[in-house]
């Protein structure tokens, strides 16, 4: 049932360049992308493609979104970078709008979404031994099976993902694996003196968009605060609007002790993350004790601040509520006998495809690039859906349209 891959001598060049020069360190869609707007991207050939996967949640503003992009440029023909040995102008402005966006005493500003995991990280273990008055080098933090917080040596120390962890040893302990979406086992966890937080992203992301039960998180929270442990909510993927809400905490009215934001922190235009806390945490860390030289440059601040903007401007939350459910019933309303499964929250959903062949899923996301629409299967059997959060419902429609037509690859 493999649908046809091929793709003109032109994009091939592109893909072959790739191969000759680069990493073979991802599998991606045989396309070669050179323009975005809106939930658009064109292709070398100048074909229109729907942007589904939205740069893993990193461009929920849209493509080129023209008030974060007139920020870039304004503030890079400014001053780009100082590193933190001397202030700049607009950090300040940046920490105090994001501070009271979210509802924190201080924020420490990053890059990449891993580099804020590690902060939020060592700050657990930093509060535990200061505060918590944990025993050196005892400091243990809870994690999910399944879960996804990057790929650094650390992180995947307690990835369950044996393409994260195949050959990459020996690993950092400290942690513990506890079941995602089971209270009992969180509970039973918690038993122990050591542990200091308890990792978890609110919708497992990568793991094909999980959703836990309605009461999960808040039950974790309420849970962790009994037994003085940090609750720390990776809102990497699943913050900033995505799942109809500004934070998929917000569903449950939980405030995490610890927020760690990124991907569309910056509109998908450069890398920025962030960690906010209250003092309480934050100042367990002490000048020279973790820092990055990038970490809130000024044009990253100008271009966050911007994002955040938007975010509210445009009521991207809302459009992500009403769209997301919108859309899953629509796929539910298909009765496709091979979707067994939609899910989802907002603008983040995924299928699970059954098939007598492995590849189905993959064949799929072929046939929908072929028809102008970009997904990618997660984990073999499982595709995210996951456009910018400005789209339209008559965009919505087409989309649906496109995937509709495309299932039909799947009859064969």
């Amino acid at each position: 049932m493999h649908s046809n891959t091929s793709v003109s001598d032109h994009t091939q060049s592109y893909i072959d360049r790739e191969e000759r020069y680069g990493a073979h360190n991802y599998h991606p869609l045989p396309v070669v992308l050179k323009k975005g707007e809106g939930v658009f991207m064109w292709d070398v050939d100048d074909k229109r493609y729907f942007d589904f996967l939205s740069g893993y949640s990193a461009v929920n503003q849209g493509h080129a979104h023209p008030k974060i992009v007139a920020a870039l440029v304004q503030q890079a023909s400014q001053l780009t970078l100082t590193s933190r040995a001397f202030h700049n102008n607009l950090l300040g402005e940046y920490e105090a709008y994001i501070c009271n966006y979210f509802g924190y005493d201080k924020v420490l500003p990053m890059n990449t979404g891993v580099e804020a995991v590690e902060t939020a990280l060592k700050l657990a273990r930093r509060w535990g031994y200061e505060l918590k008055q944990v025993p050196n080098n005892e400091a243990v933090i809870l994690v999910c099976e399944h879960n996804f917080h990057g790929r650094t040596l650390n992180v995947i120390s307690f990835s369950t993902d044996s393409s994260s962890t195949h050959h990459f040893g020996p690993f950092m302990s400290g942690y513990q694996v506890i079941p995602y979406n089971d209270i009992p086992a969180l509970a039973q966890a918690l038993q122990h003196p050591n542990v200091v937080g308890f990792l978890v992203e609110p919708i497992q992301g990568e793991a094909g968009v999980v959703v836990p039960d309605e009461g999960y998180l808040a039950q974790a929270a309420a849970l962790c605060k009994e037994h003085k442990v940090l609750f720390i909510a990776d809102e990497i993927q699943t913050g900033l609007c995505r799942t109809g809400a500004l934070l998929a905490c917000d569903h449950e009215q939980v405030k995490p002790d610890v927020l760690i934001l990124g991907k569309a922190l910056s509109g998908g235009t450069i890398p920025v993350s962030a960690v906010l806390c209250n003092d309480d945490i934050m100042l367990t860390i002490k000048p020279g004790e973790h820092g990055s030289t990038y970490g809130g440059n000024p044009l990253a601040c100008a271009v966050a601040i911007a994002s955040l903007e938007v975010l509210k401007e445009e009521n991207m939350a809302e459009n992500a509520a009403e769209l997301g459910a919108y859309f899953r019933n629509e796929l539910i309303a298909f009765q496709h006998p091979n979707i067994v499964l939609v899910r989802g929250k907002g603008l983040l959903n995924a299928i699970q495809i059954q098939h007598a062949h492995p590849d189905a899923a993959w064949d799929l996301c072929i046939t929908m690039m072929q028809h102008g629409l970009l997904a990618k299967p997660t984990h073999g059997d499982k595709i995210r859906f996951a456009p910018p959060l400005c789209i339209t419902k008559v965009q919505m429609d087409e989309a649906l349209a496109i995937i509709k037509k495309s299932l039909a690859c799947l009859e064969n």
